[in-house]
């Protein structure tokens, strides 16, 4: 084997690097394995079909318009590629085939980087530059850029989705821009390589997770759970009038993704965070009225149960319940002021 073919070899294998520390990611976040292996392969290969889609799209359009190829990459280039990456995503999500937004990220991240990892391979064949930092830069910014902005992308159409109503054109517009607008952003150069790959790898996740977080918010309003009191929800958890609800539909629906002894401890888990909330804020209501309350011998028992229950539904079952859990500084401490009562 000479020397110029194990170089390449190697820059390929850097090239995959964002891939596997993708698929590394996947193991670690979906804990309760929610997403299937089978799933998260066929999404890289529809990525890698995507690739091919526009490949020969952008090719077409350049040659017929004549357009300046510095334009195309900076703004037609993003519209047509964001476009390819999304047919499988938009598949996925209207067939009902996710079933929570964490899967609509997980998937449409790995659609975004089977992209990136055949536009790797190609420039890999086509630049002379053999140097494995370039490949590095390439790898990493190039796959979390086309992951990330697919991810956006399906988050946002996934959100829309959930609600009774929407249509295919206004729950896919928002999400298409903003993954445009990444998109376009990254091609413009604004800096050298090596930092335009740094503000990728540290901007990105925190776009994603503000995309997350305004889903969930938009998605909790929708529920109903947007109360300032959680009595509201716990006395929604123990009618018998729980399926009538969005509450009770988005609950149900979890049994399409979860075993039924899951599905139970996640009801559980919630009502009991629910119940120890509650009798937080009595506590509190009570000692700003000046009376002291006595410790409560029930409350620690039902922190461990709490503790059981978490461990038992993983952090993939937690992601599901989102919506309804109030993760504030204040809530928190209630709870943790509760547990050391």
């Amino acid at each position: 084997m000479n020397i110029l073919s194990l170089t390449s070899l190697i820059n390929m294998a850097v090239s995959l690097l964002p891939v596997l520390a993708f698929l590394v990611t996947l193991v670690i976040l979906d804990s309760y394995k929610l997403v299937r292996l089978a799933s998260v392969l066929l999404a890289l290969v529809a990525g890698c079909l995507a690739a091919g889609v526009s490949y020969l799209a952008d090719g077409g359009v350049l040659i017929y318009t004549g357009i300046d190829p510095g334009l195309f990459r900076r703004y037609l280039g993003p519209l047509i590629e964001e476009l390819a990456k999304s047919l499988y995503v938009v598949y996925l999500i209207r067939t009902k085939r996710v079933g929570f937004m964490v899967d609509a990220a997980i998937l449409g991240f790995a659609v975004g980087a089977g992209f990136a990892l055949v536009e790797n391979l190609y420039y890999l064949q086509q630049l002379d530059e053999q140097h494995p930092i370039l490949w590095i830069i390439r790898g990493f910014g190039t796959a979390i850029m086309h992951g990330g902005a697919t991810a956006i992308l399906a988050l946002i159409f996934k959100n829309v989705s959930d609600r009774e109503g929407s249509g295919l054109l206004a729950g896919f517009l928002p999400g298409y821009f903003i993954a445009s607008v990444v998109h376009s952003f990254y091609n413009h150069f604004f800096f050298n390589p090596a930092v335009s790959t740094m503000l990728i790898i540290i901007l990105l996740p925190m776009v994603m997770a503000a995309v997350f977080q305004r889903s969930e918010a938009s998605l909790r309003r929708w529920l109903g759970v947007g109360f300032d009191s959680d009595q509201e929800l716990l006395e929604m958890l123990t009618s018998g009038r729980l399926l009538e609800t969005h509450v009770g539909r988005y609950l149900q629906s979890l049994r399409e993704k979860f075993r039924p002894e899951a599905v139970v401890d996640m009801i559980c888990f919630l009502r009991i965070r629910v119940e120890l909330s509650i009798q937080a804020k009595g506590i509190l209501l009570m000692r700003q009225s000046g009376f002291e309350v006595p410790p409560d011998p029930e409350a620690k028992e039902k922190f461990a149960e709490l503790r059981e229950l978490e461990k038992n539904i993983g952090k993939t079952g937690k992601l599901a319940l989102l919506p309804f859990l109030h993760k504030s500084d204040r809530e928190l401490w209630q709870l943790y002021m509760l547990e050391e009562n």
